[in-house]
């Protein structure tokens, strides 16, 4: 018939195939797509149950023998986001983003990698049958056991296979710490701080997602919220309570303020600041108004220079490396925090946080500090290492 075409076999194939294609695409959702939702959707009911703290409710979603091990921790906030899904018949995997916040304390979510087993119980529905950290991922406190929180006037410290006694002692090394660190620094930070006491050394390096071996000997740590970006306004004192255990009442504190100090400066330290500045001023910091001399301070870097073996110039990153000598470190932190006290004694105490300051406005490290000891300080790299090897000389010699 005039005006009718027929349509080639070949052509309704083709046809067929792109509405296949459109109701795969876009129309219908696939059984992979189904399955993340549920798994979302289960995920879902156990955060709202955690920030409830309803037992019961946690229970019915799966596996909630963890849940004590989480309950005395004080939450703002706790969210899953599944990233990926791989079953297996009755049973699958998914990899989630667990984001919390620490009600009064954090004020960006900590986000961390978690990896979730799931099994589909009788009526076809999935629950929760184990959940950890995903590989390669920093645990989290709770994941290493039962967590008992300690409040005091600038801080929380939170703690597994410590007595309630012990960590009042920690709470009260960092309520003196956060008002020395602002004496020095300034008060526009958040004048508080987050302790995590694990029960071991090995404790403490599954928190920081490292080997044991890199921490040995190191009483205590600072690192942003563990997993958190970097621009997150909270960090994470974390303490290795075999070495901290070792120290007398005043290192004690002096790590406690030292790592405090890292907590108020974290917004000017940037990757332009040098560790010998930051190690350096947060020990400034710590042994600032104790009353202790050079000597008794840097004993490490006094015997070099009394040996005549002054260092030639400021320690590097590399020198800080926690897997070198425990000499070698020592002598590092010594000189870095020399540097700052050689600063404060000739320039001033303002001019010292200033410095700093000035070093962290910029995002790369080529000229920062030179930049900053010209604007600051009035002097430049050169001439500033030879007033430092003076100084070594004239404090330690």
């Amino acid at each position: 018939m005039a005006g009718r075409r027929r349509v080639p076999k070949h052509g309704v194939v083709v046809l067929c195939l792109l509405l296949v294609s459109l109701v795969a695409c876009g129309g219908r959702p696939t059984a992979t797509d189904t399955v993340t939702a549920d798994v979302q959707h289960v995920l879902d009911r156990r955060a709202a149950a955690v920030l409830d703290r309803d037992k019961a409710a946690v229970a019915r979603t799966g596996a909630a023998g963890w849940y004590e091990d989480v309950s005395a921790v004080p939450l703002a906030s706790w969210a899953y986001k599944v990233t990926g899904v791989h079953r297996a018949g009755s049973t699958a995997t998914a990899d989630a983003e667990l984001r919390y916040q620490v009600q009064g304390y954090d004020q960006a979510p900590v986000t961390v990698a978690r990896v979730l087993d799931l099994s589909l119980d009788a009526s076809g529905r999935w629950y929760v049958v184990r959940e950890q950290p995903a590989e390669k991922a920093s645990q989290q406190l709770w994941d290493q056991g039962e967590v008992t929180v300690v409040r005091g006037r600038h801080s929380i410290v939170l703690g597994v296979g410590q007595s309630g006694e012990r960590l009042h002692v920690f709470a009260d090394l960092a309520d003196r710490a956060v008002p020395t660190v602002s004496d020095a620094w300034g008060t526009a930070w958040s004048r508080h701080v987050v302790v995590l006491v694990p029960r071991s050394l090995e404790g403490m390096a599954g928190l920081l997602g490292s080997p044991a071996s890199s921490y040995r000997g190191i009483a205590a740590v600072t690192t942003g919220e563990t997993g958190a970006p970097a621009q997150a306004p909270a960090d994470r004192i974390i303490v290795n309570p075999d070495a901290y255990g070792l120290l007398g009442t005043l290192g004690r504190q002096v790590v406690l303020t030292h790592e405090t100090t890292h907590v108020a400066t974290r917004a000017d330290t940037t990757a332009a600041t040098p560790l010998w500045l930051s190690e350096g001023y947060a020990d400034w910091v710590g042994y600032r108004r104790t009353g202790r001399a050079p000597a008794e301070v840097a004993p490490e870097l006094g015997e070099a220079v009394t040996a005549g073996r002054v260092p030639t110039a400021l320690p590097t990153d590399a020198d800080f490396g926690f897997d070198g000598s425990a000499s070698g470190l020592a002598v590092s932190y010594e000189s870095g925090w020399m540097a700052c006290r050689m600063i404060a004694d000739r320039w001033g105490e303002a001019k010292l946080g200033a410095f700093y300051r000035s070093v962290g406005t910029h995002t790369k490290r080529p000229g920062a500090v030179e930049e900053a000891m010209a604007k600051v300080l009035g002097t430049d790299l050169k001439a500033f290492t030879a007033e430092w090897q003076e100084y070594l000389r004239a404090q330690l010699g």
